[in-house]
Parts: C-alpha cells; sequence; structure tokens
C-alpha cells in the first residue's frame, strides 16, 4: 500500500474515533455562554456541577454538598406557578369526577394532593423546604375545598329557579362557604370526619413531597461546545 493511502487511512480513523461520542463523560453540547443553571438560573461558564442530575453553577453546587437548602427566588416561583396549575387541575378533577358521577368521592384529595406536590417539584427542579412545603399544603386545601363550589354551581343551574339567581351576589358566598366547607361538612357526623382525615392525608402527601431532599453533587465537569 502506498504511503499516502496509509496516511490517509490514519487520519480517517483518528477521525473517526474523536467524532465518537463519549458516554462516560457527562456533556452538555450547546451554545457556550447560554447555559443556566436550574437552581438560581444563573448562566454557566468554563465547569458545571450537577445536583440531582440537575445542572448547577459552582455555588449552588457548592452550598448543596455542605448541606444547606440550595434555593432561589426563580425556583420558588417556577414551583409555585406549576404548583398553582395543578391545583386548578386538581380541583377540575376534583369536581368534574363529582358532577359526572353524583358520587362524592373524598378519596379523590388524596389524588389532588400528589399532583400538586409533583408540579411544584417539577416546576422548582426538584429543590424543596419549608415554604414549598407551606405553598404545597395551602394550594392542596384551596382546590379540594374550592371544588364544592362549581358542584354547587352544577346543582343550582339543574334547578328551575336558575334564571332568576343574582350569581354576583351569590358567587362570592360560594366561594366562602367551599373555603370553610370541610369544616363545615363536620355537621354530616361520621362522613365529615372521615372527609376531613382524608383532606388531612392529601395535604400530608403534598407536604411530604415538596419536603427538602439530600443532595448528590457531582462534578465538575466542562462546560462543551
Amino acid at each position: 500500500m502506498p504511503d499516502n493511502e496509509e496516511l490517509t487511512t490514519g487520519t480517517t480513523g483518528t477521525a473517526q474515533v474523536s467524532e465518537a461520542p463519549q458516554f462516560a463523560t457527562a456533556e452538555y453540547s450547546h451554545i457556550p455562554g447560554t447555559e443556566r443553571c436550574r437552581i438560581c438560573n444563573n448562566f454557566v461558564s468554563g465547569e458545571y456541577y450537577r445536583v440531582n442530575n440537575q445542572m448547577a453553577c459552582a455555588k449552588c453546587a457548592l452550598e448543596a454538598r455542605d448541606g444547606q437548602p440550595t434555593d432561589s427566588h426563580s425556583a420558588f416561583a417556577r414551583g409555585l406557578l406549576l404548583g398553582i396549575g395543578g391545583a386548578i387541575l386538581g380541583l377540575i378533577l376534583y369536581s368534574t369526577v363529582v358532577i359526572a358521577t353524583g358520587w362524592s368521592i373524598g378519596y379523590l384529595g388524596l389524588a389532588v394532593g400528589w399532583l400538586v406536590g409533583k408540579a411544584i417539584m417539577k416546576g422548582s427542579n426538584g429543590v424543596g423546604g419549608r415554604r414549598y412545603q407551606i405553598a404545597a399544603v395551602v394550594l392542596t386545601y384551596l382546590a379540594i375545598s374550592g371544588s364544592s363550589v362549581p358542584i354547587i354551581v352544577a346543582t343550582i343551574l339543574k334547578s328551575p329557579q336558575a334564571g332568576n339567581i343574582d350569581w354576583g351576589r351569590v358567587v362570592p358566598v360560594l366561594v366562602k362557604w367551599g373555603i370553610a366547607s370541610p369544616f363545615l361538612k363536620l355537621e354530616r357526623g361520621f362522613s365529615g370526619i372521615i372527609g376531613l382525615v382524608i383532606l388531612f392525608v392529601g395535604l400530608s402527601i403534598a407536604s411530604r413531597l415538596t419536603a427538602a431532599k439530600p443532595f448528590a453533587v457531582d462534578g465538575p465537569y466542562p462546560v462543551t461546545s
């Protein structure tokens, strides 16, 4: 084989090896200078870390490694935003099932608590803590108690007097009643107590899901182009 062919073959082989994906090294193939920390949302340059498999800057990674709660306003805002969405979805789910079936299914409160908790953690990229738990509990309670409002409205709309109702006066009263409804239902006796217990379990699920989690920190890794 001529020498020039050997050189060509060797060069091609080297290029193939260098272009092969390096699965043993954690890399992000994005435009340099555009990477952001998934916790504080600041730009990452030079090198990055992984905190619970999420891209993080050196500051957030070191705080997590030291056992401090790695939190930020942007992480909380994202978690709260998705949590509100989860609460609205849970309210719709709860009230729709009750309106469609005519059954008061208290166990749906557990699903609402799970939905809100997961939504908050998704928005915060896995960052939890006391204020996330408080937000999850409040949103879960409002979603479960507030589901009484569309249920009552649906019942009123089926009555012959529906056209004569002053909704501007009725709706605010219904909202206030809805917020207090888990406790007002205690007048029903045993079923009201069971409903309150299920509500408490749903709130506990939301609180546990949004509690602060231990951090697994890896890195640093170079930010590649």
